[in-house]
């Protein structure tokens, strides 16, 4: 798919001036040829030579050449345009919340159903070559399948899931971080403990030399975000956002469940719960991702389909001189055989 059409070096278009220049020359010599024929002692001569079926292919040569001419004009100022590319190489963490409020039924069967069901068709459907690994938290993160091409390997973990208490998104994205960046020395003691972190995450601390790139300019791996409630505990949900957005990781949310809360049992526990919609646009916001809500098991296959398409593919500005380089040789070769083959001579 192409768009976004422009040339690296537009100066050179005033070239194509010389275009209706040479139509006008390609009319005089016509001009100039009728005159000639006068001089020949019978018209009727003339039309038996030149041959009725022939009055409207002796501009086929010129036509063609002068299109070829036009393409070849064209390849000298550069042209190219924003063309959409599958990925070479693509790593995907799906980070899925596994809190107990994940039971809840408001999305049928339950939550957690859904969300399982929703990611194993996801990963079903994406290319063989992209790599897809899996963390899930609650209280703590945990890697439950490192990145691998595996389909029933990522299926199996995502099958896998435990319920427990507590919330840290935070951890949830700072570990799937270090499973992409595995010699990145990110320290997760903060994060796969069991204590709550009591003040912000120390990005230097975690990870110390690690220069900043542009946010979502990083386009070999992405980072997908499920969670159907607030942070409780762990690192702050937008200092680990902005360690993803140091590395040009994108942290794609999404949001399942019930905006306006409710009460959950869990474990003999009884606890309210409330999509906390703000954290995960910004979270999303500041590492130039999107974030999606999903109130229905349907919504929720629906936003991953949309994930799928765009996580696997990027728009990336490449130069298509040669596209029409080869066209303008093309046309000027087809110019040349007809007119070989019509009139015994190279236009």
């Amino acid at each position: 798919m192409m768009n976004g059409f422009n040339f690296l070096w537009p100066d050179l278009l005033w070239l194509l001036l010389a275009v209706p220049l040479l139509v006008l020359l390609y009319l005089w010599l016509l001009k100039r040829r009728k005159r000639s024929a006068v001089a020949w002692a019978s018209l009727g001569i003339v039309k038996e030579a030149v041959g009725r079926g022939n009055a409207w292919r002796r501009h086929v040569p010129p036509l063609l050449f002068l299109a070829a001419l036009v393409s070849l004009l064209l390849a000298i100022a550069r042209p190219a345009a924003k063309i959409t590319l599958p990925l070479v190489e693509q790593t995907i963490v799906l980070a899925i919340d596994v809190s107990g409020s994940m039971r809840a039924a408001d999305v049928e069967p339950n939550r957690l159903v859904a969300a399982q069901n929703a990611a194993k068709s996801f990963i079903a459907d994406l290319p063989r070559q992209v790599r897809v690994g899996v963390v899930s938290f609650a209280g703590t993160a945990a890697v439950v399948q490192p990145p691998t091409t595996s389909r029933d390997d990522v299926a199996a973990a995502i099958d896998r899931f435990q319920l427990q208490r507590g919330t840290a998104i935070g951890s949830g994205i700072v570990l799937s971080l270090a499973t992409i960046f595995p010699d990145a020395n990110i320290d997760l003691s903060q994060v796969t403990g069991q204590r709550p972190m009591p003040g912000g995450l120390d990005e230097k601390k975690a990870d110390p030399g690690t220069a900043p790139v542009e946010p979502g300019s990083y386009n070999s791996a992405a980072i997908i975000l499920l969670t159907d409630g607030q942070r409780t505990t762990g690192p702050d949900s937008i200092d680990a956002a902005r360690m993803a957005a140091d590395r040009g990781v994108k942290v794609y949310t999404v949001g399942i469940g019930t905006k306006e809360g409710e009460t959950i049992g869990f474990e003999g526990w009884s606890m309210r719960v409330r999509l906390d919609e703000e954290t995960l646009k910004n979270v999303a916001s500041a590492t130039r991702a999107e974030y999606f809500y999903a109130g229905t098991a349907e919504d929720l296959k629906k936003v991953y389909q949309s994930l799928g398409s765009r996580l696997t593919a990027q728009k990336k500005e490449t130069e298509i001189t040669a596209l029409f380089a080869g066209l303008g040789a093309a046309l000027a070769v087809a110019a040349a055989a007809l007119s070989l083959l019509w009139f015994h001579r190279v236009l």
